[in-house]
Order: C-alpha cells, then sequence, then structure tokens
C-alpha cells in the first residue's frame, strides 16, 4: 500500500506540480476558511473571507468583538452563513477560553489534544478540524474529503462503506508522517478529482492515475 500510495503521489505531482495550499495570509485565516468552505465552493469562502479582511477582522480579538448577525452578513457569499457565523463564534469561544485568545498557542498545542478540543466544538467535523490541524498548524494529519474517497474508490482502494478514520490511516499509517507530503498529497488529490474525476463523466483516459487500480474499483474505474 506505500508503493501503491507513493506511486499516485508521484504520478499526480509530475503531471500537476506544486499546489501551493492553503490559500491564505495566515494560519487564522485559514482555520476561518476551513469552517466557511463546508457545503460550498471555494470561490465563494474567497468573497466571503475578503469582505472580513476588508473590515479587519482576521483575527480572533477583532472578530470577537463582532456580533454574530454581522458576521453573518460579511461571509453570506459563503452560504448557510447564519449557521457558519455560529460556528465561527464557537471556534473563538474555544481559542478564547482555553489559549486566552492566542492562536499562536493553539498551533503549538499537542496534535492529538487540539484535534479532540476542535471535534468537541459544535459544528466542527473531522475534515474541518484536520484541515485545521494540517494546514493552518502545520501538523502531520491527513485530510479525508469527497474528493479523496471517490478517487479511492474509482481505483479500487478502499470500499464503498470505508469510514473517515479506516481511510485516513490508510495513509497515515503508509506514508512519512511528515505535514509537507500531506498537504501536497490532499491538494494534489482534489484538483485531480476536479480535472479527472467527475460524478457523471470521468475523463479516465487522460487521468494521470489511468491503469493505477488495486481490485475492482467502484463505477467507472481507470
Amino acid at each position: 500500500m506505500n508503493r501503491l500510495l507513493l506511486t499516485i503521489y508521484k504520478r499526480l505531482y509530475t503531471r500537476l506540480g506544486p499546489q501551493k495550499w492553503w490559500p491564505a495570509s495566515t494560519p487564522f485565516e485559514v482555520s476561518v476558511g476551513a469552517i466557511l468552505t463546508q457545503n460550498t465552493a471555494w470561490a465563494n469562502v474567497e468573497k466571503a473571507v475578503d469582505n472580513l479582511r476588508k473590515k479587519r477582522l482576521l483575527s480572533p480579538k477583532s472578530l470577537s468583538k463582532v456580533q454574530t448577525a454581522r458576521i453573518a452578513k460579511l461571509i453570506k457569499s459563503s452560504g448557510y452563513y447564519n449557521i457558519k457565523a455560529e460556528r465561527l463564534k464557537n471556534f473563538l469561544t474555544f481559542i478564547n477560553e482555553n489559549f486566552g485568545g492566542d492562536f499562536d498557542k493553539l498551533i503549538e498545542a499537542e496534535t492529538g489534544i487540539l484535534r479532540k478540543g476542535l471535534l468537541g466544538i459544535k459544528g466542527i467535523g473531522p475534515e474541518t478540524a484536520d484541515s485545521m490541524l494540517l494546514y493552518a498548524a502545520n501538523k502531520p494529519v491527513f485530510v479525508i474529503d469527497a474528493y479523496t474517497r471517490r478517487i479511492l474508490l474509482r481505483h479500487g482502494i478502499i470500499k464503498e462503506d470505508a469510514a473517515y478514520d479506516e481511510i485516513q490511516r490508510l495513509f497515515m499509517s503508509n506514508l512519512p508522517r511528515q505535514p509537507r507530503l500531506f498537504n501536497e498529497f490532499h491538494a494534489l488529490i482534489v484538483r485531480a478529482c476536479k480535472e479527472y474525476c467527475s460524478k457523471k463523466r470521468p475523463k479516465c483516459r487522460i487521468c494521470p492515475l489511468n491503469k493505477i487500480r488495486k481490485g475492482r474499483g467502484m463505477g467507472e474505474v481507470c
């Protein structure tokens, strides 16, 4: 499995090159984006983040002072804005209560303890928490999302009912635990899935992962 995953990584990197993720100016901005990107396209998140930036609200201290209703208006483009504004407030409460409002202290926390704390925040699930850990805190935690699941299914590497933790262990048990590797690998998977592995019309013949598979995949396989 180690060999298979590394082959996938090398093929994607050779074809697509470095992805330079996550597109943000600060680790806190990454975390805000991770919450806002739930169930929406990244272009919509960028508009919301830009609104917060223009109002100079991209810090725990400044955003904590703003009422939830105002945050909701500023992030409206991200969709489900009232819910996401509440989630941002929940996240800010976590930072203030556990790290005295200091985001630098948060990202310095031990990985397991921090992950458990993030998952205890209402509205933050494994994918969002792990995105914060990897892209904001530079922790060696692999992010699993719908794109990762789709590509692995198409190549017969996982079963359709595979749980989040099971898929995550697949990467973390078979690859060097290096944040830079996990960052690039996940970003490449997302890019490849968007370009070649659509739900309805996968472009298997031109996909860099053509003919890479383990067993029989789900649906149309390469």
